[in-house]
């Protein structure tokens, strides 16, 4: 009997999945904390957490697992890690943190991305970046440069939070192509760390870690971390992805015209090309695919929508007085299609990339007094979102990006039918339901990255399919039109 076990290291909690490498199903699972972890700032718009919380709250999350499971730690075979994205650790020789890691909703650096980007140029940037660097892991770098330059010195390298904790596993520090890219230091064009970024920055090569492709045995558990955590020595470290490539993994969405979708406090939606696209307007992200290589190359374009769950909590808390989601479902589902003119434009979380940086805050439309209640509210929420998570997807499609399959995990808006059937029939995409996590892909990418899996089909064996939900002819001709109705008053009030 041989077990996987995968870490999803995000801002909130650490999680921990435990898989049997042969049947493919979840062994055990352990998060910890069971409250959200504490993000410093000391500064309006800064955000930090210190990694070493991150390795003692994922060795209480593995101590879950092996309560749950007594000697199975014993048999782990392989390890993978997700990670949340564009965060920076900073380490010196001895690998002890310089400073807190300044995390992926810091916004300090975004002076210096800019800054950098005039000096590349910016249609060298989208040409070879694929992105403007942005608020991304190299500018915040260069942030440490410039405002803490003794510590600066000290650097010995610089990693992401899951190179961090593999780092703790291993004793050795490595990054991944994947990696590189989301931290806007990825070539494109040559395939290689990107000299443009460095100079622009100021930034000398050898703080970078070394780079691997995203599945890869690059190091093993050392014996202190063995002892820790209760899992064997020797154990291979075999897979680390940033969450939302990751999540894609977890769906098995690694072919172009495939695409993956979450739609927690935030929306994302990812899709595959084996083609070097980008947005003019840079209104969305492309990073190196888990499954990238030289001959058979795979990226991930990526659009986020901030205000989506986060949306659907407001008004469970201020329209519904504290209804519950599943009530407030059931009434969404009686309301006819399009609100009776009710609209919402949910930009209320600050400003959103596919609207080029804009902040115009939520817009509430069309309501009636007399004709509209607070189930009405309920639908135009989900329709809203679905509606701006559409309009990323046009802009994907306008890249080249083709749009066959859209899978999601079994979550947040997701589980509503009513969210299910408007996205499908708005898309006019398929959308497949499946039952899983970022802790549970890393682990399955921990086998392919190991070798225990030839190839990525048998790695998601297990992997539940929990349904399909297929366009309506009828919603979709209605959609069409309520759709083009909400798109029309997004660009008078933006």
């Amino acid at each position: 009997m041989m077990f996987l076990l995968g870490y999803d290291i995000g801002s909130s909690s650490i999680k921990a999945t435990l898989i049997d490498a042969e049947t493919g199903r979840t062994a055990a699972t352990g998060l910890y904390p069971p409250r959200e972890m504490a993000i410093l700032s000391k500064k309006a718009g800064w955000a930090e957490q210190d990694p070493e919380m991150w390795w003692k709250n994922l060795k209480t999350a593995t101590g879950i697992i092996r309560k749950k499971t007594g000697k199975k730690l014993k048999k782990v075979a392989a390890i993978g890690i997700s990670y949340q994205m564009h965060g920076l650790v900073c380490v010196d020789r001895k690998h002890r943190p310089l400073r807190p890691s300044i995390i992926w909703c810091d916004s300090r650096a975004v002076p210096y991305g800019e800054k950098a980007a005039k000096k590349i140029g910016l249609k060298k940037c989208l040409s070879t970046l694929l992105n403007y660097p942005g608020n991304f892991t190299a500018a915040k770098l260069a942030w440490v440069k410039a405002n803490e330059p003794a510590l600066y010195k000290r650097i010995y390298k610089i990693m992401l939070p899951g190179d961090y904790i593999a780092m703790k596993l291993s004793g050795e520090i490595f990054t991944s192509y994947s990696g590189l890219s989301e931290g806007i230091l990825w070539d494109f064009k040559k395939g290689k760390l990107s000299d443009d970024v460095l100079n622009a920055f100021g930034i000398n090569r050898k703080i970078i870690a070394d780079s691997v492709p995203s599945f890869s045995a690059c190091g093993a558990v050392i014996k202190k971390a063995a002892k820790e955590l209760g899992i064997p020595e020797g154990a291979k470290i075999s897979y680390r992805a940033g969450d939302q490539p990751n999540n894609a993994l977890s769906l098995n969405v690694l072919e172009p015209g495939e695409l993956a979708t979450t739609a927690g406090t935030s929306g994302v939606v990812y899709g595959v090309s084996d083609k070097l696209l980008y947005d003019p307007k840079s209104r969305v992200n492309t990073f190196v695919h888990v499954n990238h290589s030289e001959s058979k190359p795979r990226y991930g374009t990526l659009m986020c929508l901030n205000g989506t769950g986060i949306l659907n909590s407001w008004l469970k808390n201020n329209i519904g007085a504290g209804t519950g989601y599943d009530m407030m479902n059931t009434l969404a589902a009686k309301v006819k299609p399009g609100s009776e003119g009710l609209m919402i434009h949910p930009y209320g979380n600050g400003a959103e990339r596919n609207l080029e940086n804009r902040d115009p805050g939520a817009l509430v439309s069309g309501l009636s007094f007399t004709a509209h209640s607070k189930e009405h509210f309920f639908r135009a929420g989900q329709e809203g979102i679905v509606y701006a998570l559409n309009y990323g997807i046009e802009i994907m499609k306008d890249m080249g990006i083709r749009v066959k399959k859209v899978k999601a995990g079994k979550a947040n808006m997701f589980l509503s039918p009513v969210f299910r059937q408007i996205f499908a029939a708005v898309t006019g995409a398929t959308v497949e339901m499946y039952e899983t996590d970022g802790s549970g892909g890393a682990a399955r990418g921990a086998g392919i990255g190991a070798g225990i899996f030839k190839n990525p089909k048998p790695a998601f064996k297990g992997l539940k399919h929990l349904g399909t939900t297929r366009p309506s002819k009828k919603l979709k001709e209605i959609y069409k039109q309520e759709y083009a109705k909400w798109k029309k008053k997004m660009f008078e009030y933006i």
